[in-house]
């Protein structure tokens, strides 16, 4: 995202969801295909590299085929938020069962991750910089302000972490 985007939701189609970028699955797909490649050029035969690099290239597939199947990550609207459940589930989660909003911010192979946290009690759901093709403390703005109109007032503070 360049940085003079917001991170207001996928505007092209729906105003209140956030995807993964459309880059990624293609670049996973091209990435398995030079897998087996690979191990097909450098195994000369030899099954184990082969097979390794054949196991490595059906995860990265998977991978990219459940950013296609579902795309969609987050959506936001009065009533709650929408979240990716499983390979390619969905739930719903009421605001009144969200307990905190939080971006979890750490210094990771030297950089800085951030994740939001959505808590619903008895779930937790995840979402880096590229599962919302938006910065993750921006869209934790636009959430608690979405949970703020919608009456449900739990103290989601943002320096909770």
């Amino acid at each position: 995202m360049n940085p003079d985007q917001s991170a207001q939701p996928d505007q092209s189609e729906d105003p209140s969801r956030w995807r993964v970028r459309p880059a990624l699955p293609v670049l996973k797909l091209t990435g398995a295909v030079l897998l087996v490649a690979l191990g097909l050029l450098l195994g000369a035969g030899d099954p184990v590299p082969i097979g390794a690099t054949v196991l490595a290239a059906a995860v990265l597939l998977g991978w990219a085929v459940r950013d296609l199947v579902a795309p969609v990550r987050l959506t936001v609207d009065p009533t709650g938020v929408t979240v990716v459940r499983g390979f390619a589930g969905r739930r719903h989660l009421d605001w009144g069962r969200i307990e905190r909003i939080v971006v979890d911010d750490r210094p990771r192979l030297g950089l800085r991750t951030r994740t939001l946290e959505l808590d619903a009690g008895d779930s937790l759901h995840f979402f880096s910089r590229h599962d919302l093709d938006a910065e993750p403390g921006e869209v934790a703005e636009i959430l608690r302000a979405a949970k703020f109109r919608s009456g449900i007032h739990h103290a989601d503070r943002p320096d909770q972490r």
